[in-house]
């Protein structure tokens, strides 16, 4: 198991070292600064009343399946992050900086990611068209926060994950 473990550590190393490197393409770095910025939760309050007044119906479903999936996804987040206690990138890989204060202290996983997936999935939920660009849209957030030197690729996936099925709860859940 020990060796598992030591193979997900020089991955994710050698993954976040990867893409914190994309700093020498300027438009790429000012990219991924918005888009992490676009993942940040005052936005989904905003998506779910503009696709509300845009299509009701869908805007209902948004809202209602979103506050449920939103819910489980924070609860769930909180207790994970408290239960790993993962450093950040920036704190324990030699060469990655911090180019975002993150909002609390551990990395796994990705609430960021997990928020942005929530939303996709349930914007693919409501607006199936929509499922290419909000699945690109979230995965960019993700990308985005190894960029930032704040996470490290498997807290991505995880976050991923956690999102996936918290919208799936909050789908179920509404019907």
């Amino acid at each position: 198991m020990q060796a598992l473990v030591d193979r997900l550590v020089r991955w994710d190393a050698r993954g976040v070292a990867a893409i914190f490197c994309l700093d020498d393409r300027r438009w790429i770095a000012r990219g991924l600064r918005r888009i992490s910025a676009s993942g940040d939760g005052p936005a989904y309050p905003l998506l779910a009343i503009l696709l509300w007044l845009l299509d009701p119906p869908a805007g209902r479903f948004f809202l209602l399946a979103g506050s449920i999936a939103f819910a489980v996804e924070l609860a769930a987040y909180r207790l994970i992050k408290q239960a790993v206690r993962r450093s950040r990138p920036f704190e324990v890989v030699a060469g990655i900086a911090c180019r975002r204060r993150p909002s609390d202290r551990f990395s796994f996983p990705s609430g960021h990611t997990a928020a942005a997936f929530v939303a996709a999935t349930l914007l693919a939920e409501a607006c199936p068209p929509l499922l290419p660009a909000a699945g690109l849209w979230a995965a960019a957030v993700g990308v985005s926060r190894v960029y930032l030197g704040v996470h490290f690729p498997s807290d991505v996936l995880a976050g991923m994950l956690l999102g996936i099925l918290s919208a799936a709860c909050g789908i179920r859940a509404v019907g």
